[in-house]
């Protein structure tokens, strides 16, 4: 009996060893969480606090002028009932996801990829070369490299001078064709974010796998398709959601080009936002348009976090 007891008491105490009461594991979570408060702190003031605060403006009528200006009134949803049935919000929203579609998910990300590639395959000096150019229009600050673009495209700019050399009568881009010159005006400005995170991607793909696969005979198609791209799919899912959560609050570039014109021609959610709460003065009716732009962000977000997913065996 006196050895069963001893036994029993053995385990109890293994037991109690092996396995810490919860508070002292849940105490020492909190204790080792301590330096993330600052910047928790930080983020809820600078990031959260104004999501809140624009939340809450776009159920107010709050306006720049007339009696809303001292005090504004909450309206409920009248902002949001008011915007979906105007003729110029849905139209807004195709421009947006149009000009999301073309310059970031396809046109940033498919030349990047390709700048990315060449650099890795070509000529060191010409690699470095064709480098340099296109990062140089990322690192121009947002407005000089709008007015750059504007310099380009205007009816009398650069490019129009160029086809007139061959015999080309160009149009006047910024008034005929305003989405595709903003369009080409942001891959030109944002490619070489892409760029540089594939090209850094592409060099962490083992040499040895694409020896293999050239030595079992697959040609560059076949070892991009099955071996680069799987390999740096994680990659590829980051840089898409950086580069379209980018691309969606594109303001400054399409303003100085086209100012959301003619009409409305090139007017997307930004700028849309931007003409009614300090154009016309409804700042209420403005924040809702940001508000959609936020949850249409969240949404892209949320595809590419669940893409990002670890898969699980």
């Amino acid at each position: 009996m006196t050895s069963l007891t001893t036994t029993a008491a053995g385990r109890d105490a293994r037991g109690r060893g092996a396995h810490p009461p919860r508070p002292r594991g849940v105490g020492r979570s909190l204790v080792r969480s301590l330096p993330l408060v600052p910047a928790i702190i930080l983020l809820a003031v600078f990031l959260l606090g104004p999501v809140i605060s624009s939340f809450y403006g776009s159920f107010t009528d709050s306006s720049l002028t007339g009696s809303a200006a001292k005090g504004a009134s909450f309206v409920g949803f009248g902002n949001y009932l008011e915007l979906f049935a105007d003729k110029d919000f849905p139209k807004s929203v195709l421009l947006t996801l149009v000009f999301l579609f073309a310059s970031a998910i396809v046109g940033q990300n498919v030349l990047g990829l390709g700048l990315a590639l060449l650099m890795k395959s070509g000529n060191r000096v010409v690699g470095a070369i064709v480098g340099t150019l296109v990062v140089t229009a990322w690192v121009l600050p947002e407005i000089v490299a709008a007015f750059a673009a504007y310099a380009f495209f205007n009816a009398t700019g650069t490019l129009n001078t160029l086809l007139a050399v061959v015999g080309l009568d160009g149009p006047n881009w910024l008034y005929r064709l305003p989405m595709i010159a903003v369009i080409l005006a942001n891959i030109w400005r944002g490619t070489a974010f892409s760029m540089l995170v594939y090209s850094a991607a592409i060099d962490d793909v083992p040499d040895d796998v694409r020896e293999s696969a050239e030595i079992d005979g697959a040609g560059g198609a076949k070892r991009l398709v099955y071996i680069t791209i799987p390999m740096i799919r994680r990659s590829i899912s980051t840089n898409l959601m950086l580069t379209t959560l980018q691309t969606l609050s594109v303001f400054t570039l399409i303003f100085v080009l086209t100012g959301g014109g003619p009409g409305t021609d090139s007017s997307t959610l930004p700028i849309l936002a931007y003409q009614e709460a300090f154009k016309f003065s409804r700042l209420g009716f403005g924040t809702a348009i940001a508000t959609i732009m936020l949850v249409v962000g969240a949404l892209f977000s949320i595809v590419y976090i669940r893409a990002l997913k670890p898969e699980v065996d």
